[in-house]
């Protein structure tokens, strides 16, 4: 993703706090950069990914959709993003023909260069295999010269698969190592944003670190500190052998 052909770039994310632990110096980047970058939240992950609220007396579901809402909202902020959420419910997450008309729609204003999503396959949580289905699907109908002649048909955006929590799992090979060193206390702040999941924000800056020593091993720049890590779905288009 280069600075002169990438002007958006936009997120799927199954539940609200997803973008942040995975993407977050991504979107930070591009932001920083001047792109137009925007979050798709399907869910606010209020069954399943809020721990800390649920051990709150006298929360409710309700309750946990807003404070999760709200979360999101301030790491968005943090990250120079916008967001958008589709309140599809999580745990399970169920898209149907209304959500994928919604992310297609969302597709089509962005016009994204770069979509940031899940992995095709993660045994520990099948929202995100569900959120990587419905980001292929929109892209595919987002495409169509034929759907609601209103809009305008995407191009052929590539799909980049943020790290899972359990890599090794998910069949996950990174093939992009992305330096987020100038922007890391960008996502910091957004990750602490996350109350209901504050015990991931140590994991995540260790991953960075742990991302960003490879990077430098793999010919980055030795003063690459954290990175995150991506797998490209689609080739890449070039006239080198790099």
């Amino acid at each position: 993703m280069t600075d002169d052909k990438r002007s958006s770039v936009l997120v799927i994310s199954a539940h609200s706090g997803d973008f942040v632990w995975r993407a977050g110096g991504a979107l930070a980047l591009y932001a920083e950069r001047g792109h137009d970058v925007r979050i798709v939240c399907l869910s606010y992950g209020e069954r399943g990914e809020s721990q800390g609220l649920w051990k709150q007396e006298g929360m409710t579901l309700e309750m946990a959709k807003e404070a999760r809402r709200a979360e999101a909202e301030a790491a968005a902020e943090a990250l120079g993003a916008s967001i958008t959420f589709l309140d599809l419910g999580d745990y399970p997450l169920r898209i149907d023909d209304a959500g994928l008309d919604r992310i297609v729609a969302e597709m089509r204003t962005a016009q994204p260069e770069a979509l940031l999503t899940h992995v095709a396959s993660d045994p520990y949580n099948r929202d995100h295999n569900a959120a990587h289905e419905a980001t292929l699907l929109a892209r595919q109908v987002a495409q169509a010269a034929g759907h609601d002649r209103t809009t305008t048909p995407i191009g052929a955006p590539q799909v980049l698969q943020f790290e899972p929590h359990q890599p090794e799992q998910c069949g996950f090979v990174p093939n992009l190592l992305l330096d987020i060193t100038p922007v890391f206390d960008r996502k910091r702040k957004a990750m602490e944003c996350m109350g209901a999941q504050s015990h991931l924000v140590q994991y995540y800056t260790d991953l960075g670190l742990r991302r960003g020593v490879q990077a430098v091993r793999n010919g980055g720049a030795k003063s690459i500190v954290q990175a995150e890590a991506y797998q490209r779905l689609f080739p890449i288009v070039g006239d080198e052998l790099r």
